[in-house]
Formats: C-alpha cells, structure tokens, sequence
C-alpha cells in the first residue's frame, strides 16, 4: 500500500455549542426525562463537532471521501469499509448546556495489516474536546479499513444461537431492543451519514451485514448511562471500549456491568451469549 507518513500530525479544527435543543433531542432519543443540572451526562462528546462535509463530498457508504489532498485530513487510503474499532476516553470535567465547544483532532499513526479478513488499515486519532476552554473529553478513536466483501460472502453476524446471555456473573444488567427508531434518531445526533445504520439493502447487500448494524459510540453510551445508573452520573475517569462483533437492530442486546473503582467491567452481549462489545471504566 501507499506510504501515508505526510498525513501523521495532520489536524482537524471543530467548534460548537451545546444549545438547549440538542440536549433535549439527547434526552428524547435515549428515554431519558429532563436533567436536574445543566451538566450533561457523560458519551455526549459524541455528538458534538460532528462532520460537516457537504453532501456532494460524501462517499457511497455516506462518509466524507478521502481524497490526496493537502486539505484532506484522512489519508485516501483504498479499501472502501470503515469501522469504529475501538475508542480510550478520559473524563476531565462535565460537559454543561449552553457550553461553547471546540475540538482538535490528529493523526497518530497509520498501520496496514494483513489477516483473515484481508488487507487492513488502522488510523488512530486523538481529539481533545474543551468546553468553554476548559479540557472536558479527551479521546484516541481508531478506525479500521477493510476490504469489500464478495457479494456471496457470509452474512455478519450470524444467525442467532441457541444458547442464552447469562446474567448471573454480572453486578448489573440492562436488556433493550435497538430498533430503527433509536438508530436513526442516534445518526441524526451525530451527523453520521454511514448507510449501514440506515440502509438494509446497502448493509445486508454491499457491506454484508445481516441487518442494520448499531452504532459503536452508540452502544458505547449506553453502556455509559448502565454505569451512571450504578455509580452516579459523571462519575467515571476513564472508559474504554473494543468492538468484538456487529449489534444489529431490532435484537435483544444485553448491557452488563461488574466491579467497583479501577477495575470495572462493562459489556454488551446479544441473547444467544455472543460478545458485542469489551468495555473497562474507573471511577473518578
């Protein structure tokens, strides 16, 4: 593949605002009543400078092209799928209405591997979001290139099991049904425009999906809200999350959270027992 190394270091400027109309859409899209404080709950940094490339510069799977340019922040790395691997956040402080937003993404590194899945391209990115110039949320998201699917190939992920997610060995334990509704409602939030969340065709046809899939930050902010139900909101230091396998709408999806200070688990299972999602958190 190419050699990459003039897009490291490359930055990316984003402002915004919490306004009152989107922290009340936050709460609609996720049940949740009005908020008893101005500070918003912690995974709201996700919908925040969200992407503002204009439609005409948007891909067949609905993200921003990458073009070999020196104005284009991501490399015009070839293989057409993109996925949210996996995502190390810290906490500094509460993200408030009203608050005046500003990000600074980079690129860290560019790593091409080869595996089962073929050729693959790992970008890592840190963004530091401040709320009002203060440090609020800092982040390193890597992304994960991967090679288009033949179009016979094996749907993902596959068809339920006839096992069953047991809760037992976990301190707490949330099941909701995901439907197009919150998937839809969660891509608005966040600008995100990628077709597999929106698209049946497009996702079981092209990207060989077998249903709509749900969005990684998006279960990364319900397990948030599993650990603010158990420890209080805006209470976590640190959380991590790796995407183990595909969620998909309108199936039972089973958050689950263990432990207590540095060393708390969280997760995300799909009724038959596979593993969504790898979660870790410390409390501040």
């Amino acid at each position: 593949m190419a050699d990459w190394g003039d897009w490291i270091g490359r930055e990316q400027r984003a402002v915004d605002r919490l306004d009152p109309a989107s922290a009340a859409r936050w709460h609609a899209t996720f049940d949740r009543g009005a908020p008893a404080s101005a500070a918003m709950p912690q995974g709201i940094h996700f919908c925040l400078c969200t992407p503002e490339a204009p439609t005409a510069q948007l891909g067949p799977d609905g993200h921003p092209l990458r073009e070999d340019r020196p104005a284009s922040f991501l490399p015009p790395i070839p293989l057409p799928r993109r996925m949210w691997a996996s995502s190390a956040i810290r906490f500094h402080r509460p993200i408030a209405v009203g608050a005046s937003i500003e990000r600074i993404s980079r690129v860290i590194s560019i790593t091409p591997k080869s595996g089962n899945r073929g050729d693959m391209v790992f970008v890592e990115i840190d963004h530091e979001t401040s709320a009002d110039g203060e440090p609020a949320v800092s982040e390193r998201q890597t992304a994960v290139y991967l090679e288009a699917l033949a179009k016979d190939a094996k749907l993902s992920p596959p068809e339920p099991g006839e096992g069953r997610f047991d809760p037992t060995a976990w301190d707490s334990h949330r099941v909701l049904l995901p439907d197009e509704r919150l998937l839809f409602r969660y891509s608005a939030l966040t600008f995100n425009t990628h077709r597999i969340h929106y698209d049946a065709p497009y996702a079981q046809d092209i990207e060989r999906y077998r249903g709509l899939v749900v969005h990684g930050p998006l279960t990364a902010s319900l397990l948030l809200q599993l650990a603010a139900e158990r420890f209080g909101e805006n209470r976590l230091a640190t959380f991590s999350f790796r995407g183990l396998s595909p969620a998909v709408a309108n199936e039972p999806l089973h958050l689950v959270l263990r432990g207590t200070d540095d060393a708390i688990a969280i997760a995300a299972f799909a009724d038959d027992g596979r593993q969504v999602t790898k979660a870790s958190a410390t409390l501040a």
